[in-house]
């Protein structure tokens, strides 16, 4: 008896000791949270990016007394080499904070669908959607104008100083393991193209099912992407030497790649294999420098380039969950993830439906979209009780004082688009244009796949963000140029009940994922923030975001810290498929609140990982400093000093 009592006894002082540890865990501070990365700290300058060697590029630029935009270039033009989910006929998105204006500036160098892409096009090949990739999924290079656009306007430094880096490993770099072995796993999709298969599978042999792809630490060369960005600097210095000032040999680099025979190399190629592009396509595009959108959270003015991307999502989201003291509800408990993912829900439904070009019409209604009073009455619609798998778009124009054009198509639209012909992803590899499934990606992997992120801040108060993204590995590339083309047009519709503003059309922007954040407390630099990701991105940002705001971690906690990844929202990718009620979390997360989200109907799955690599800076205005991050996985890396 008197054993059987002490074990009891044992027991329980067992049991408290477990409750007290978890209540002193969850009493702790967010500031003494451990972190896998420490915070890089620099008074001077920070880059931060995807890739090692591209960090080292923006370093190399700040040691050469270049600024925060010289160094953003050049980490841009190494990512863009290296196929860091991207390539040089990608698009480049990006916020620049110019302490000299003490204003945010935006830089749109999306590409535009050419002549020829109209939905009755692609309707009679048989497709719901534009394809995945090759010739035909392409909108034109945006990352070359948008590099040389920020560098004349903003740079210090010459083409030639920020491209060196770049053309050096186009010449042979010693190529990481992961990418290596993404080419050789695309390889069936790489071999349709002779000029693809010459630079990623440099050992291919017809029949062979040896390696095709460079071996890890395999010098990695591509003389013609070298002698193509050769070009650039070339032209450069001919301007120079004519008496030229240092922007106008700039933009006249700009002018060869989009106007001269590097233009006249890619319309060439792309024709051959049967894209659309036209030498007037690339001539007529151009990059444009604008107003981005933002919101007061709390006195923070959070900064998003505007709806021709997702980035206003989370604006929106902050301005419904401002209705709530997040704070008390608690970090990562069921009450703040239900909150997150019903703001969410209803963010992106207005997303699928309103977000487009804006330089094309029809207009749309952004001002009401980000109205504070629409999102009260969006706040409204809330069930607290379970999750709502019916969410769809609202009607912003009475808060911008306007008339709902689109009421009919409104109230035929569903959270779930119709599948492709031949059941989603299968539909795609009957038209040999798929990317899923047995082709390649899987559909989780698409929606979360894509983009790099950069980073760069300095001490003269130059901040950039930037979300470069397209002609990622198995691109299509040009020819003999060197140049990997996007595959951005599969995010545009093809039916406008899906979505108005977003259907195909010559010289249009299709409504990207991608979406570089940034935000200012008293005018100052606050936060400079991105992630890799597609529809992920701005799910993975607002919690970023929340996690420093309202729990206190700082950039490197916040980073590292526990996401949740809803897929209730249409799917920017493939076959545009929307799974309403799925929820990931961090596979951490206690049972106890699991359980409570099941009962609210959520259809709940753990995994190691819920996010893609954030990386941010952030700024000290204490003492003057400035905090570097990035998430403790995947490749990304800073330096700083």
């Amino acid at each position: 008896m008197k054993r059987s009592l002490k074990r009891s006894l044992k027991r329980a002082a067992q049991r408290a000791l477990v409750v007290l540890c978890l209540a002193v865990y969850l009493a702790m501070p967010a500031w003494a949270q451990r972190t896998v990365k420490p915070v890089l700290h620099g008074q001077h300058w920070v880059a931060v990016t995807g890739k090692p060697l591209a960090a080292t590029a923006g370093a190399m630029m700040f040691q050469q007394g270049g600024n925060a935009v010289d160094a953003a270039a050049a980490m841009l033009a190494a990512t863009c080499t290296m196929w860091d989910t991207l390539g040089w006929g990608g698009e480049t998105q990006a916020l620049i904070y110019d302490p000299r204006a003490r204003k945010v500036i935006g830089v749109n160098a999306l590409g535009v669908a050419p002549t020829g892409a109209t939905a009755a096009f692609f309707r009679d090949k048989g497709m719901q959607y534009p394809p995945e990739f090759g010739p035909l999924a392409a909108v034109t290079p945006g990352t070359p104008g948008g590099l040389m656009t920020m560098l004349a306007e903003y740079g210090k430094l010459s083409l030639a100083d920020v491209l060196a880096p770049a053309i050096e490993m186009a010449k042979g770099y010693p190529i990481e393991q992961a990418q290596a072995d993404n080419m050789e796993r695309r390889r069936g999709v790489i071999e349709r193209w002779a000029s693809s298969r010459k630079v990623f599978l440099p050992h291919w042999q017809e029949g062979s099912d040896e390696r095709a792809a460079p071996n890890p630490g395999e010098i990695f060369r591509q003389p013609n992407l070298a002698a193509t960005l050769g070009k650039l600097v070339d032209t450069e210095r001919q301007a120079l030497a004519q008496g030229k000032s240092r922007k106008e040999a700039i933009y006249a680099a700009y002018d060869r790649f989009y106007r001269g025979d590097i233009a006249e190399a890619i319309v060439g190629a792309m024709r051959a294999d049967g894209g659309l592009f036209t030498r007037d396509d690339l001539d007529r595009w151009q990059v444009y420098l604008e107003e981005p959108v933002s919101t007061d959270y709390k006195g923070i003015e959070v900064f998003k380039l505007t709806h021709w991307v997702q980035g206003p999502v989370m604006l929106q989201a902050l301005n419904i969950l401002e209705h709530l003291d997040v704070q008390k509800l608690g970090y990562n408990s069921a009450a703040y993830i239900h909150a997150l993912y019903q703001a969410m829900n209803l963010a992106f439904a207005d997303r699928d439906f309103y977000y487009g070009d804006p330089y094309h019409p029809p207009a749309e209604p952004i001002e009401g979209l980000l109205s504070k009073a629409y999102a009260r009455k969006r706040f409204s619609q809330i069930d607290w009780r379970k999750n709502d798998e019916n969410a769809k778009p609202g009607d912003p124009y009475p808060f911008q004082g306007g008339e709902n054009p689109y009421l009919e198509l409104l109230e035929r639209w569903t959270p779930i688009p119709p599948a492709a012909e031949g059941e989603g992803e299968d539909g795609f590899q009957q038209a040999g244009l798929s990317l899923t499934g047995a082709a390649g990606m899987t559909r989780d992997e698409a929606f979360v796949a894509g983009t790099t992120s950069i980073q760069a801040a300095d001490a003269e108060g130059w901040v950039v963000s930037i979300t470069p993204s397209g002609g990622w590995v198995p691109a299509y590339i040009a020819g003999d140029t060197g140049i990997g083309l996007s595959q951005r047009m599969q995010s545009f519709v093809l039916d406008e009940t899906l979505n108005p503003f977003n259907v195909v059309a010559p010289g249009k922007r299709p409504r990207a994922t991608l979406t570089p954040g940034m935000a200012l407390k008293d005018g100052e630099p606050y936060l400079s923030f991105a992630v890799q990701g597609g529809d992920t991105q701005d799910q993975n940002l607002l919690q970023f975001f929340l996690n420093v705001v309202e729990f206190g971690m700082n950039v490197q906690q916040a980073a590292e810290a526990a996401n949740i990844t809803s897929y209730q929202m249409q799917s920017s990718f493939g076959a545009h498929d929307a799974e309403p009620g799925r929820l990931r979390v961090r596979d951490d997360v206690p049972a106890w609140v699991i359980a409570k989200l099941r009962e609210m109907g959520y259809d709940v799955e753990t995994r190691p990982r819920t996010s893609g690599p954030i990386t941010a800076i952030g700024f000290d205005r204490d003492h003057g400093t400035l905090w570097g991050a990035a998430s403790d996985f995947g490749e990304d890396y800073g330096i700083a000093w």
